[in-house]
């Protein structure tokens, strides 16, 4: 896509293919990353409709379950589960980068930032697992 050209002479604007994207595998990876914000978005719309439908009784919950229950919803769901570990893996290693952790005079290795980034993520992910398995 292209955008509108301005008249003012001397100023260079190249020619980007829409396919821009697929010629280096970062840009790849990059475009897939802001693509899982899509589809983060929709989980987090349906949640509030869902949300919703709580506050209006037992039987339109039931009701949008029921509704949830099908293939295609389980399909979005399991895609958007893919995209939320995506889009939070590259975070972490994205964190590792940009946050500079220093210990006195030293930097902290970044990968060991993003491993005590993951560490952090399996800790909170197995406490609120076991806690469902407790309560139930």
């Amino acid at each position: 896509m292209t955008a509108p050209r301005s008249d003012r002479p001397g100023l260079y604007y190249p020619k980007m293919p829409s396919t821009w994207w697929l010629r280096h595998p970062a840009y790849f990876r990059f475009m897939i990353r802001e693509l899982s914000s899509v589809f983060i978005a929709i989980f987090l719309v349906v949640f509030l409709v869902q949300v919703h439908q709580l506050s209006r009784g037992p039987d339109a919950y039931a009701a949008f379950l029921e509704m949830l229950r099908s293939p295609g919803w389980i399909a979005f769901h399991v895609v958007a589960l893919a995209f939320a570990l995506y889009h939070s893996v590259t975070w972490f290693n994205l964190t590792a980068v940009v946050q500079v952790v220093r210990l006195g005079e030293r930097q902290v290795p970044p990968r060991l930032v993003a491993g005590a980034n993951f560490a952090l993520w399996a800790v909170v992910s197995l406490v609120i697992f076991f806690g469902f398995l407790l309560r139930g």
